[in-house]
């Protein structure tokens, strides 16, 4: 996206890549008229509805007070006492860019008019989103049923009773919010699924970097390209070992070296298979994202052509959860198979080099401790690799007995991106240093040797024992650059079931196509 794009909101279309620009505040949030056309549409049908019938947190309470009959006369008082008594809260602030994030997501979702929110909540979060202000939110307070603390914190900036933060020029107007406003603004998940899409972009760039930095170490090792080889994985045609193999066919060209071992260590070998069930993992977190940011998840939930409103779980975010406990789990084998190659790069039996890299059989230590730096950020990674979806509580008077704690497996996720970027810039700086002690030319694709040269740039070529914190930040750096982008494919909208006569081959091209 160009400096301050444009990005429609209906509630329909959203992704993340545009919830990451309205993070950024690259791109600018435009509402579409007809979404808010709607919203004067549903509260119209609301108002009906609710002269009519109970309808949770309109004219009842919440929780283990939704028995409880709101009268009449304490209607517009009941959306702030609400919001303040949700508001609660704790730890260190959310960092702003994901507040932001939070914004974009929660104006979406409530533009497909799944309430009868005030208009003005609309016109106020697009301002903000525009200007730059944020609410004061904190982290902990959700437990994957709805950020509801989060969300609360951004009511009572609306209605004035918290103060907006940073921005440029006048924040937003306090609006006098009531029932019409309170539980349905705080009925979602918008924080999490905000953090999900902004991790999820990060994630998905470092991820494709994997098979450039092990195509670097295979040349460093002159190891065999057959585990690559197109017929192997059209046999066992997983997606994401599809996608894997043809990268490292494309990045590697053909390798000018024989091998001299018949088989690889597994770090090599076994690289199509463990680095694509996280490709896999990545898309399975993608299809439910596309869905969680633009969903209309508020309960109860209005339906604007039944005219009455359904009472339902849809805040419940099982299906979130699951997806980035799998990908954590899955970035863990892909970690560890980084960690396999940084080991064997320091192994003189395979580079025929001293061992570590270091700069004679002297005793040297060469890259000895970015091993053990690289395994205790792999030991960060699996602690965060616990699934998240094993947490259990019971609410509200034992109403609410079940919780997918997708809040906790986002930040989770966070952490674990964090140390699997220094894993895999232990293994760049350890292949780039092997290539040039061993004085092997530039090879392969242009974005590999574009890499290798940028590296070799940024690197200091002594291989003199000498502290190396800076080298491997400085190769942090370079995994995060725009230009070493692979180009990416989707993974197939259909798999057939046993027995379907559709063919799902791979495509002979050597890298798989949008």
């Amino acid at each position: 996206m160009g400096p301050r794009d444009s990005v429609r909101l209906d509630g329909t279309a959203l992704t993340a890549a545009q919830v990451t620009a309205l993070a950024k505040g690259t791109a600018r949030a435009v509402v579409a008229p007809q979404a808010r056309d709607r919203l004067l549409k549903a509260r119209q049908v609301a108002e009906q509805v609710v002269a009519l019938r109970p309808v949770y947190g309109h004219n009842t309470g919440v929780g283990a007070n939704r028995t409880t009959v709101v009268p009449d006369d304490f209607a517009g008082r009941h959306g702030l006492r609400l919001l303040r008594s949700h508001s609660g809260g704790i730890g260190p602030r959310v960092p702003t860019e994901q507040v932001r994030a939070m914004l974009a997501v929660r104006l979406n979702q409530l533009l497909g008019a799944g309430t009868a929110i005030s208009v003005g909540v609309v016109d106020r979060l697009e301002q903000a989103l525009t200007s730059g202000h944020v609410p004061p939110v904190h982290t902990y307070g959700s437990v994957g049923t709805g950020d509801l603390s989060a969300l609360a914190e951004l009511g009572l900036a609306l209605a004035g009773d918290l103060p907006w933060q940073e921005g440029t020029g006048p924040a937003p107007e306090p609006l006098q919010l009531t029932h019409w406003d309170a539980l349905p603004l705080m009925s979602s998940g918008a924080l999490t699924i905000g953090q999900v899409a902004l991790a999820a972009q990060e994630l998905r760039d470092l991820l494709d970097r994997v098979p450039m930095v092990a195509a670097l170490s295979l040349a460093a090792v002159q190891g065999s390209a057959e585990p690559y080889a197109e017929d192997v994985h059209a046999r066992r045609p997983h997606w994401g070992a599809l996608r894997t193999a043809a990268q490292m066919r494309t990045l590697l060209g053909r390798p000018a070296w024989e091998p001299p071992l018949i088989q690889g260590p597994f770090g090599f070998r076994c690289l199509p298979q463990v680095h694509g069930a996280a490709l896999d993992a990545m898309a399975a977190l993608d299809r439910v994202l596309d869905v969680e940011l633009n969903a209309a998840c508020e309960n109860p939930l209005l339906n604007l052509d039944a005219a009455d409103y359904h009472h339902h779980g849809g805040f419940h975010q099982a299906s979130l959860a699951l997806a980035l406990d799998q990908l954590r789990l899955a970035l863990l084998g892909t970690a560890g198979l980084s960690t396999a190659r940084l080991g064997v790069l320091a192994e003189p039996d395979f580079t025929g080099l001293p061992p570590f890299l270091a700069q004679d059989r002297d005793g040297s230590s060469g890259i000895m401790i970015t091993e053990y730096a690289a395994q205790s950020a792999l030991a960060d990674l699996r602690g965060a690799a616990q699934p998240s979806m094993l947490g259990h509580a019971v609410l509200s008077r034992g109403v609410e007995e079940h919780a997918s704690f997708a809040s906790t497996a986002v930040r989770r996720l966070q952490e674990a991106i964090e140390a699997f970027r220094y894993v895999l810039a232990c293994e760049l700086l350890a292949a780039v240093r092997a290539l040039r002690m061993r004085g092997l030319p530039p090879f392969g694709a242009p974005e590999l040797t574009g890499l290798r040269r940028a590296a070799e740039a940024a690197l200091a070529p002594s291989t003199a024992d000498r502290k190396l914190t800076g080298d491997v930040h400085a190769a942090v750096a370079l995994l995060g650059g725009e230009q070493w982008r692979i180009k990416r494919s989707a993974p197939p909208a259909h798999r057939p079931w046993p027995g379907d006569q559709r063919s799902w081959r791979p495509q002979p091209s050597p890298v798989p196509t949008d």
